[in-house]
């Protein structure tokens, strides 16, 4: 019992605190209080719970990652909402501070997906999920974690291809996505890598060459790229500072460069290596022996100017005494020529010593042409029986031109190591009279790249001609173009135009086209009159799977990969039976991604992906994309872009893309030409083709073989009956319709 006017104990305790620190006193008790008023502060700052420590970032991303996982059993403290990563103790978490810099959660039997949070892991610099059954018919996302230093993915179930995101990890030291299924080719994502050491991608399905990047790669050590698909030749490798390389179980071709051959681990058995002799490398290729050996790269350079480095060959001693011994020899031959000028100035004499040049030049020329085929000779000599030509002979007077140009030598001696041109030479005189000096009467088409001509020939051929812009060219040579032509004219498909010739004269830069009388989709969909038919339902899908085939042949049939870059419904071409042509395919590559860019309509057209205009790369997906808006234009019959349009409504994607899952919103989106005459099933199934294609980010865009068998199971599962119209040439028109689709999908 506590007596009247005393205090309880702990009331007691509490009153006197209080007394005493308010109380006044000698200096001394005045500093205790401040000192104890400082080591109260200092328990309240470390009293706060530890809950809530983790940025809070880092904690929605992994709650993210965990509710994206379908077994994340094995994950023991992890949630899928709230909970602090860094505080508790989460498996395979590694923080400092507050903030996540290690994720390593290998071999514990996960599935699922990883999610689309990553990239806010701004911290973590280890990304380890081997060893597990992620990614099971997904793709590696394009948002990881952006600052990482290892990124470790073997061993799970991931297809596709690599994310374009790896390009912008700049410390990136190890990355391994071996034992995957990864079977998009890779692209030239790797010049800013320049820290990676070690690459793992075996044991994938990965085809194509290897990207010209990987030659950037200066700290690279270890690469191994066993079991997968890999083509064309290991050249880019040759000055890397290699230990250990494994590409056997390939389909490489070429010789190995011999810089690699000294390599002590280096396993190159299951490819289809040259036998012989190595051709000598090109003009200006570092000699071999300059080439530092594995063990002795951490004390030396790579560099050709290092001047403390032993090199085999001339030294500058003997270069400078070459330099010394060409200067005389040029002087003395200066001297003789200027005195034999200044007694001999007659014609006559200037004639006799102009003779032996003018042979010699005669006898190179026609020994290179007994060489050639004629397809790759620009005189106008070319032999009738070794191309196939769609005109007469060029007459005899346009040779002159040529004669008078010593530089018309030059070109052949390059060309005789290019593929032959399987095309017809034309002169630009050929192509005048055939176009009307390019009358704007013929001009039948414009581009990015030049204007399409309309050209008939005397013997009646009607044809296409490609007038290129000289300024789409800045760069090129004539060689550049032959070889862009040269390409092309290998590309043979149903689906592709067709090059039928070329021209490479004066400057002038002229392809040749067979001819389409049915002129461009988008004519028909944006052009159309009162007396043009507007295109059926079937036909939209026709033309769809038929682009469709065109992309999967560049994309995967051509080795290496051809990106088209200008896909839209203007380069797609009908033939009289209305079947599509994908045109100028190829012809882009003249024209660097940055440059093309700045040439190309499609920017801002809706025609384009959206990492073109942020990374100015053009690669198959963003083909994949502007695939996906020409379908949406078959399907609406709108523009991809219209300004005459509501503002919500100009950009088409933008307006269609959250109406395709909707049936309602669907029925209304359809164009209006077709006057529902569609069936609902096969509307709703393309428009899931579409929304696939329109991703917005390029790692979820399915490759062009997806997107055929999708369109080919539409066309099998679609009932063509359904919401057709019930009048008899309605009726008669529809059955042949789908006859015709039916043999087109087959």
């Amino acid at each position: 019992m506590v007596e009247e006017g005393t205090w309880g104990e702990e009331e007691g305790l509490g009153r006197r605190w209080w007394w005493w620190w308010g109380r006044g006193g000698s200096r001394e008790e005045e500093m205790l209080r401040q000192l104890l008023l400082l080591l109260v502060c200092i328990s309240a700052w470390n009293a706060v719970p530890v809950n809530g420590t983790t940025d809070q970032n880092d904690v929605s991303a992994l709650n993210n990652l965990y509710s994206s996982l379908t077994s994340p059993g094995q994950l023991t403290g992890w949630t899928a909402t709230g909970g602090d990563p860094c505080g508790q103790s989460w498996k395979g978490i590694t923080c400092s501070g507050s903030a996540v810099t290690e994720i390593k959660i290998s071999g514990l039997g996960l599935s699922g997906s990883l999610g689309y949070m990553l990239e806010s892991l701004a911290s973590v610099t280890n990304f380890d999920l081997s060893n597990n059954n992620i990614g099971a018919g997904s793709q590696i996302p394009y948002g990881l974690p952006k600052n990482l230093e290892r990124l470790n993915l073997g061993g799970n179930s991931f297809n596709g291809g690599l994310p374009y995101s790896i390009s912008q990890m700049s410390q990136l030291k190890y990355l391994n996505v071996s034992h995957n299924q990864l079977n998009n080719g890779l692209s030239d994502m790797f010049g800013n890598l320049s820290d990676l050491s070690t690459i793992d991608l075996s044991f994938n399905a990965l085809p194509g060459d290897l990207p010209q990047t990987f030659s950037t790669l200066a700290s690279l050590s270890t690469l191994y790229l066993q079991n997968n698909q890999f083509t064309g030749s290991i050249d880019a490798l040759a000055n890397l500072p290699l230990a250990n390389l494994n590409v056997a179980n390939n389909r490489f071709t070429g010789w190995i460069p011999n810089q690699l051959k000294s390599l002590k681990n280096f396993q190159s058995d299951g490819n289809s290596w040259s036998s012989g002799p190595a051709p000598p490398p090109p003009p200006y290729t570092p000699p071999p022996a300059r080439r530092v050996s594995p063990g002795q790269r951490s004390g030396s350079s790579n560099s050709p100017s290092d001047g403390g480095s032993k090199k085999s060959g001339i030294g500058g001693g003997g270069i400078a005494g070459i330099i010394i011994a060409v200067l005389v020899v040029g002087s003395i031959l200066a001297f003789f020529l200027v005195k034999r000028r200044s007694r001999n100035s007659s014609t006559e004499e200037n004639l006799e010593l102009d003779r032996p040049f003018t042979s010699i030049s005669t006898a190179e020329s026609s020994e290179m042409k007994s060489i050639q085929t004629s397809s790759m000779i620009t005189q106008k000599t070319v032999e009738p029986s070794a191309s196939i030509s769609l005109k007469p002979p060029p007459i005899d007077r346009h040779k002159s031109s040529f004669d008078d140009d010593d530089s018309t030598n030059k070109p052949l001696v390059r060309k005789a190591n290019m593929a032959p041109i399987n095309a017809t030479v034309y002169s630009v005189a050929d192509l005048q009279m055939a176009t009307g000096s390019f009358n704007i009467e013929n001009l039948i088409g414009e581009g990015s790249l030049g204007r399409v001509y309309r050209a008939q020939f005397n013997d009646g051929k009607v044809l296409a001609v490609k007038k290129i812009n000289s300024s789409a060219l800045p760069n090129q040579s004539t060689d550049d173009f032959l070889e862009v032509v040269s390409n092309i004219s290998r590309l043979h498909h149903p689906n592709v135009t067709e090059l039928v010739g070329y021209c490479s004269e004066h400057g002038q830069y002229l392809v040749v086209y067979e001819f389409l009388r049915n002129g461009s989709l988008h004519d028909f969909l944006h052009l159309s009159d009162e007396y043009s038919k507007p295109l059926t339902w079937n036909t939209r899908v026709k033309i769809a799977l038929g682009t469709a085939r065109a992309l999967e042949y560049l994309h995967e049939a051509c080795s290496p990969s051809l990106v088209h870059k200008n896909f839209k419904s203007a380069n797609i071409l009908l033939d009289a039976e209305l079947n599509p042509h994908l045109s100028d395919c190829g012809l882009a590559t003249l024209t660097p991604d940055a440059e093309y860019q700045g040439l190309d309509h499609n920017t801002g057209s809706g025609y384009s992906a959206p990492e073109v205009a942020m990374s100015g790369q053009y690669t198959m997906k963003s083909d994949v994309y502007s695939f996906g808006v020409v379908m949406l234009e078959l399907l609406t019959g709108r523009k991809p872009f219209d300004s005459s349009r509501p503002r919500s409504e100009q950009l088409l994607v933008r307006w269609a893309t959250p109406q395709l899952h909707d049936i309602d919103a669907l029925d209304k989106m359809v164009d209006p030409a077709l006057k529902g005459l569609y069936p609902a099933k096969s509307l709703s199934r393309f428009a899931d083709v579409i929304a696939l294609c329109v991703q917005p980010e390029p790692e979820f865009r399915p490759p062009m073989s997806e997107v055929v068998q999708a369109l080919v199971r539409l066309v099998q599962r679609a009932n063509m009956s359904k919401r057709i119209g019930g009048a008899d040439d309605q009726e008669a028109a529809r059955r042949a319709d789908d006859a015709d689709l039916q043999d087109y999908m087959f």
